[in-house]
């Protein structure tokens, strides 16, 4: 069964990657607003998680869907020429002839509004939707998750340039639980394994971290990279995208430690299911900052962990060790006095 999810899943996020990469050139500023927590939302998260939704419903109708967006924000009277837009450009692709239309857009949307059960998707149709808006990197995320433990990621990233890879643009990151992870380019090129990083000297490693920096304690994170000896400059970029280059050997270490400012904040599930199985699939590890293992079985957050570490088994220990030495307030071998 969890093949033909597979199959459903990878069809699903092809066709949204695409549609997302096309409507990113033709964005302005006018086709995106703020929700009421202040973030942004475009009309290509609302047509991503529509489409998405829409057929993972067909394929799958007993599977609930847990989705970041909901149509309610779309209805307010100040967006209606938002969704003008939306509307128009549904009636003028031929590519979304069969799946979502004029008549069922706003049920396909809200079908993402299902509670986690015992098996449900998770999805956030645009992860890094600040990223999407200067036209950089974003994340079309899908998670399946069963009894509270991730067993198939998704990760479609259009504007993904891999140096190992060919310098092709555009991929997918997919995982089983238990059967590795493999990737393939937005036309379905057929899949190739794999593999996290193998590398065992510090130095040589890189972080790779949000691009927008109230997400996380940068200056704690900055420190680790000076204990560690690291001298690569980080790469910086938003969405689950980040998960996928430690999948691929790009980059050793992803570090999200809770900023102090937000200290009460807790990670949505549908920023890092896909993500967490498929770096763990590749051969990596990802915990919280703590060590403990991201809890899925806690609702749509999670509210039993702190922060994330995904990163390579080698160095995994060194970077807790030294996470704790440093909040605990105790000087580190390596600091300046």
């Amino acid at each position: 069964m969890v093949d033909e999810q597979l199959n459903s899943g990878l069809r699903a996020v092809r066709m949204a990657g695409r549609l997302i990469r096309f409507v990113q050139q033709e964005l302005t500023l006018l086709d995106s607003f703020s929700k009421s927590d202040r973030s942004p939302v475009t009309i290509a998260d609302f047509l991503s998680q529509a489409l998405i939704c829409r057929i993972l419903h067909q394929d799958f109708p007993d599977i609930p869907i847990v989705a970041e967006e909901d149509s309610r924000e779309l209805k307010r009277d100040e967006n209606r020429p938002i969704l003008g837009r939306i509307i128009s450009f549904i009636g003028n692709n031929e590519a979304l002839s069969g799946t979502i239309d004029e008549d069922n857009f706003f049920e396909s949307i809200d079908l993402g509004a299902g509670s986690p059960s015992q098996l449900y998707w998770t999805l956030d149709p645009i992860d890094g939707t600040k990223g999407f808006l200067r036209g950089e990197q974003f994340a079309v995320a899908l998670g399946l998750i069963r009894d509270g433990e991730v067993i198939l990621g998704i990760l479609g990233c259009p504007n993904l340039i891999l140096e190992n890879q060919n310098g092709r643009e555009g991929y997918l990151f997919y995982a089983v639980k238990g059967k590795g992870t493999e990737i393939q380019d937005l036309n379905g090129v057929p899949s190739e394994r794999v593999s996290a990083s193998s590398k065992t000297n510090p130095k040589e490693m890189r972080f790779v971290e949000s691009y927008v920096s109230e997400h996380s304690d940068t200056r704690l994170q900055n420190r680790i990279a000076d204990i560690l000896k690291i001298k690569r400059p980080p790469l910086q970029m938003d969405s689950q995208v980040k998960y996928g280059l430690v999948a691929s050997g790009n980059a050793e270490i992803y570090l999200r430690i809770p900023n102090p400012r937000t200290p009460d904040y807790k990670e949505k599930i549908w920023d890092h299911a896909a993500g967490s199985l498929i770096v763990e699939e590749s051969g990596g590890v990802v915990t919280d900052i703590y060590g403990k293992k991201l809890d899925f079985s806690q609702g749509k957050t999670l509210k039993k962990n702190s922060g994330i570490l995904a990163t390579i088994p080698v160095i995994q220990c060194e970077i807790l060790d030294i996470i704790n030495r440093l909040k605990s307030g105790w000087k580190t071998e390596g600091e300046a006095d």
